[in-house]
């Protein structure tokens, strides 16, 4: 059996009016991923044959984000889940194997859940198999209950708002995903009835059908309820956020990073950190951002899109923005924001700083209060400054200019020309000191 094909259905139709947004639902990020990014990935990790994604009509936003790997099929009018599933026979024209089944807005469940449910459906030689989770306490009150008969088999599933209050008292709920045998879920679709309190076709009915045709279908029971929080409202966005957050971290902990406080530490899904790094509080990391080895992030950092190179510090209070790559060695400092920068190897920016469209040689040091002025309202200019280049306090270098190896700038300059290797350039107005000023413009008494 472990030889049969797979096919994964991501349904992803719900209009999600709860989230009160302009925004569908599953677009909605979640540690630098939409709520559909997380499913997919979920399904490419467990190495379904193909793919489908299940869409309202006039869903352009949504298809864009669908990768090359994976198709869509339109669910054109929204009658239900079995509906939903039904929409995509087409795309599975002349598949036979297992169908897989999850939802767009559950980001909680990861590709081991689904290779566990798998598993146990082909074991088992099922028609069908549900993921089951045991719920606590007033959450989960909304979920179907998982219906057993005497011998302990599962003979239906039932939503709750159709639910007797017997049935509603039942702990064992379902969470919504399910695998089954292509030959026998395409016609119990069919015999689908929207005779329910919604109204609708419900792809949790086949389970009924299936058992009343003398089927076996088997419930596997996940022991973290986690799994199945999908996200209806921006509250359940946060909640869901914050155990990936946990997930990740965690991960890189036990990878070797060092995370002083995972609590205060955001880390998207798609940073990338070596061991023997070391994040402090109240950082945050985002997009594709790669911190090396031995470097020191923190505390209050924000870097987007960025490379930390070997051994480098940042901050803390430092905004490393896209586009920026400091070397091995390297030094940004409290207050400063870098973006779309080299800093070289050793290379410091230690305070109070704005450095953008540049390039800095390595053993440079950049006095306080540096400011690159990259645009002249029209055009972003470079700034190019060598190596083992000392630039005083307070400089404005206006791009685009460059300053050569080995060169000093004076405090409070601000340079516009092209300063040689190991030149001193000084662009400040002389001083000058006006005798007995302040005394002559005292009151007199």
């Amino acid at each position: 059996m472990s030889d049969t094909p797979l096919a994964c259905l991501i349904l992803a139709g719900g209009l999600g009016t709860r989230m009160k947004s302009a925004v569908p639902k599953v677009l909605h990020e979640a540690c630098g991923r939409t709520l559909l990014e997380w499913s997919l990935d979920a399904a490419q990790g467990l190495g379904a044959d193909s793919v489908t994604v299940v869409v309202p009509p006039g869903s352009e936003r949504i298809e864009q984000l669908v990768p090359g790997w994976a198709s869509c099929a339109v669910q054109e009018t929204p009658r239900g889940t079995g509906d939903a599933v039904a929409a995509a026979r087409p795309a599975l024209d002349g598949f036979d194997g297992d169908v897989l089944v999850l939802y767009a807005d559950t980001p909680l469940v990861d590709a081991e859940t689904l290779g566990g449910l798998l598993a146990a459906h082909r074991a088992a030689g099922s028609a069908a198999a549900v993921l089951t989770i045991e719920r606590s306490g007033t959450r989960m009150l909304d979920f179907g209950r998982i219906l057993r008969d005497g011998q302990g088999g599962v003979r239906g599933i039932v939503e709750a708002r159709d639910a007797t209050a017997e049935e509603f008292q039942l702990t064992e709920v379902n969470s919504g995903i399910a695998v089954f045998r292509s030959a026998l879920l395409w016609p119990a679709l069919e015999r689908l009835t929207p005779q329910n309190d919604q109204g609708e076709l419900y792809l949790t009915d086949v389970v009924g059908l299936l058992v009343g045709d003398r089927e076996q279908v088997v419930a596997h029971r996940h022991a973290d309820a986690t799994v199945a929080q999908g996200i209806n409202t921006r509250a359940d966005l946060a909640d869901a956020a914050a155990e990936l957050r946990r997930r990740i971290n965690r991960d890189h902990m036990l990878a070797g990073v060092t995370i002083v406080d995972p609590q205060t530490t955001m880390i998207d899904a798609g940073v990338e950190i070596a061991a023997d790094a070391t994040i402090e509080p109240f950082t945050v990391l985002r997009g594709a951002t790669r911190v090396e080895q031995g470097a020191v992030v923190g505390p209050h950092v924000v870097a987007v899109d960025a490379v930390v190179g070997a051994g480098a510090s940042v901050g803390p209070f430092c905004y490393l923005r896209p586009g920026t790559e400091l070397r091995a060695g390297s030094k940004a400092g409290t207050y400063v924001e870098i973006k779309n920068t080299v800093l070289g190897e050793g290379a410091k920016v230690p305070h109070l700083s704005y450095i953008g469209d540049a390039e800095i040689g390595s053993g440079t040091n950049i006095g306080a209060n540096a400011i690159t002025a990259n645009y002249d309202g029209q055009t972003k200019h470079r700034t190019v400054i060598g190596e083992n280049v000392r630039t005083g306090s307070q400089n404005v270098f206006v791009a685009p200019v460059t300053i050569g190896d080995g060169a000093w700038t004076a405090a409070g300059s601000a340079i516009t020309d092209d300063i040689p290797p190991d030149a001193l350039g000084v662009a400040r107005a002389k001083q000058t000191n006006i005798e007995n000023y302040a005394r002559r413009r005292r009151p007199q008494s």
